[in-house]
């Protein structure tokens, strides 16, 4: 079946292809009668207008894009951008927007696929995600002047706007937790070291632990696979640690499974922490303790932001709420044999 046209509409209307057009865009030249009739029709046959026509009258698109730099595999098993894109999405379906969604292999990819979306009117406007140092991504999108919400650190994202947490916030009183539970060998699993958000997070978790705590850190790359492997390492070493603090909840069950597998007890021998909540570290025995955060809410304000945006607002930077520790069964004082 072919698409409706305007042709199509003008037929059963029994009025010019020009009249329909008026109609439809909201544009003198027709009546109240035949303007709803017209209307009417096409919500009928299912016309809606056409992207590339509406790109040459300067039209929305009412549509924005979030291109991530991620394996695919590892968006099927990471809860994290799953309640990001839910909470992104309820707001734009509010809006009647739409969610265009890519994932791309490097940043060089990503930058052309804005180039692309923008140019060809596809897109309003851009999330961007996972931020780094020096990021060529940011200078880009300021050439490009589109709308952009950094969900990330504002002392990287340049003169776009950003939304954020204060993760050095969430490590501190994890640290604070663990040092008052009796634990001072602590260990972290981290995520990729190139980004903003792990720099802060390792930073915070070295000054924390200062003084109170030995530490150590292992940068992964947030799959399941490498959370168990440096906790086998950590594990195995002759000085472990009574406490691991991972940076997502996958690494945190993946390590779990290892302490079993390695007849250590949690949380009689270690304690386990889980960065970003989720269902998943809720029914693991024992559940484990979290950061939790309203990770559907912090894509809503990101979303709105975007919108506000489009629409021509002034929009400053945001520090979203930090996320808060929820004790568990995964952590307990330190065993006096440990």
């Amino acid at each position: 079946m072919k698409r409706p046209t305007i042709a199509d509409i003008a037929t059963r209307a029994g009025v010019s292809k020009v009249a329909v057009s008026y109609a439809l865009n909201g544009q003198p030249g027709v009546s109240a009668a035949t303007r709803a009739k017209i209307i009417a029709i096409a919500d009928e046959i299912g016309w809606r207008p056409n992207s590339a026509a509406r790109a040459l009258n300067g039209a929305r698109a009412n549509c924005v894009g979030l291109a991530l730099c991620r394996p695919a595999r590892i968006l099927g098993v990471e809860p994290f951008f799953m309640e990001l894109i839910s909470g992104i999405e309820g707001v734009l379906a509010d809006r009647s927007y739409a969610l265009l969604l890519q994932v791309v292999t490097s940043h060089q990819q990503e930058s052309e696929v804005y180039r692309h979306w923008w140019g060809e009117s596809r897109i309003d406007g851009v999330f961007l995600v996972d931020l780094h140092y020096s990021d060529a991504r940011v200078a880009e999108l300021e050439r490009l002047g589109m709308p952009v919400v950094v969900i990330g650190h504002p002392s990287e994202s340049g003169t776009l706007s950003a939304i954020w947490s204060d993760d050095g916030e969430a490590v501190r009183e994890t640290v604070g937790y663990l040092v008052a539970l009796g634990h001072r060998r602590i260990a972290r699993v981290a995520g990729l070291p190139e980004l903003v958000h792990t720099t802060v997070r390792d930073q915070a978790f070295a000054q924390a632990c200062e003084g109170v705590a030995e530490h150590v850190t292992m940068h992964t790359d947030y799959t399941g696979e490498e959370g168990a492997r440096a906790t086998r390492r950590l594990l195995s070493s002759p000085e472990r640690p009574t406490a691991i603090v991972y940076d997502n909840d996958i690494m945190a069950v993946a390590g779990l499974s290892v302490a079993q597998e390695m007849r250590v007890e949690v949380p009689r021998d270690l304690s386990i922490v889980a960065w970003d909540d989720s269902p998943l570290s809720q029914v693991v025995r024992p559940p484990l303790t979290a950061l939790t955060r309203d990770i559907p809410a912090y894509g809503a304000h990101a979303a709105q932001r975007l919108l506000a945006l489009i629409s021509g607002e002034s929009v400053p930077p945001f520090e979203d709420q930090a996320a808060v520790l929820t004790p568990r069964g995964s952590t307990g004082p330190v065993h006096s044999s440990t």
